[in-house]
């Protein structure tokens, strides 16, 4: 039987990824045999079934294709995310990446002057601070910009942050650089204190880091599928509550985000009188990106073949660990070391302040590694190394042996 036959929503209990289990994941990913592939953060490998899914769903364009079964492919799309972070598909809109998802949330929270949003922008990408600054220029509000410790997110300076006018804390699941993870619950349970909806950028979460957006109370999570999720660019979610979702009013609108009863996508209602659909479902625009969500469901069904994002979690972050300590054993230097709690998929190497002679020899690093067929990605001066269910301990090994020699040149 097929590793993909399941509903990408009937995703498995948590179990191990066995040897062969995971080795017949990875030969469904040309790009492993080819490379040393440790650049999930900054995008995915693709399956031959997600290219497989693509060629279908162009072969259908070839002769006009049938629209019905393209939405029917996007709701797919739609609850298997929902599934994912334990939420229901009316709390789930379709959008093209994060950073829109993002921007949605920005401009359709209902401001008052003086009111104020948390982040942390030494850690964040900047497309989970730029929205929150224009919103502030917009609406005369206020962004509290605090500084990680050492990397990390400490509640407690957020606690310090927040008051009664806090509106929103926008945070990374698991940080753009170092890679640490953030405590969801002990956040979320700041933002309770003062009335305030956490938000949560999963751009290196969704689909490596187990996020139970209902167990939680997680105002929204913005995501997009061409990271852990195994998908293309050009396709996202955005997670809302649906409580907080119905208090909110969209600043752009279109038919997907009004409920028109029964009638045809493009009929026009006459009254005037414009009706949001249920919870997250305003937020949708049209049309969809069809392909991209041709392309996720097979990526989605890998996840649920690999025993679900838990097991994945948990596999990755062995492989990290893994990595991390030989890394240490090479005198690199680690950021965040030794792990515990913070560490996840991603393993980063370099200083969190400028350091030109590390980054220096960094960037000679780099180079090395990259004509020895290994990808990883650099960023602000250190370097990130990814990891997803298609890598196994002979990535690690591999990349180890490459450094020995480097530091032997």
């Amino acid at each position: 039987m097929s590793m993909l036959a399941e509903s990408p929503a009937a995703v498995r209990p948590a179990q191990a990824i066995g040897a062969s289990e995971q080795a017949a994941l990875r030969a469904q990913f040309p790009g492993c045999s080819e490379q040393v592939y440790l650049d999930t953060a900054g995008r995915n490998l693709i399956a031959t079934p997600v290219r497989a899914a693509i060629d279908k769903y162009l072969d259908g364009r070839m002769l006009g294709g049938d629209k019905k079964k393209m939405f029917e492919s996007v709701e797919r799309a739609r609850t298997g995310f929902a599934a994912i972070i334990g939420a229901s598909p009316d709390e789930v809109a379709i959008t093209k990446n994060i950073s829109e998802g993002i921007n949605i949330v920005a401009h359709a929270v209902d401001w008052r002057e003086g009111d104020n949003a948390v982040i942390c922008g030494d850690v964040e990408h900047p497309n989970n601070i730029y929205p929150w600054i224009h919103a502030a220029q917009l609406y005369g509000t206020e962004v509290r910009n605090v500084s990680s410790r050492e990397g990390h997110i400490d509640a407690g300076v957020i606690g310090k942050a927040v008051d009664a006018r806090t509106r929103v804390v926008s945070l990374s699941g698991t940080s753009f650089l170092p890679g640490f993870r953030v405590d969801l619950a002990e956040i979320q349970g700041v933002c309770e204190k003062v009335g305030a909806e956490f938000v949560v950028d999963g751009a290196q979460s969704m689909g490596v880091q187990t996020i139970d957006a209902r167990a939680l109370g997680l105002g929204a999570i913005a995501a997009s599928t061409q990271k852990g999720l195994l998908g293309l660019y050009g396709m996202g979610f955005l997670y809302c509550r649906k409580d907080w979702a119905e208090r909110m009013t969209p600043r752009y609108l279109a038919r997907f985000g009004i409920d028109v009863g029964d009638r045809h996508e493009a009929d026009l209602d006459d009254s005037e009188n414009i009706v949001f659909r249920k919870g997250a479902l305003r937020f949708d625009l049209g049309n969809y990106n069809f392909i991209a969500a041709a392309a996720l469901e097979p990526g989605l069904a890998i996840l649920n073949a690999a025993g679900g994002v838990p097991a994945i979690d948990r596999y990755t972050r062995q492989l990290a660990v893994m990595l991390g300590d030989g890394l240490v054993d090479l005198d690199l230097p680690v950021i965040g070391w030794p792990a515990g709690p913070h560490i996840g998929s991603i393993v980063a190497v370099g200083s969190l302040k400028p350091d030109p002679v590390m980054e220096a020899r960094l960037v000679d690093l780099s180079e090395y590694l990259q004509k020895e067929n290994v990808k990883l990605s650099e960023r602000r001066g250190c370097l990130r190394f990814s990891f997803h269910v298609y890598n196994n301990e002979d990535d690690v090994k591999e990349l180890l042996r490459l450094i020995r020699i480097w530091r032997q040149r």
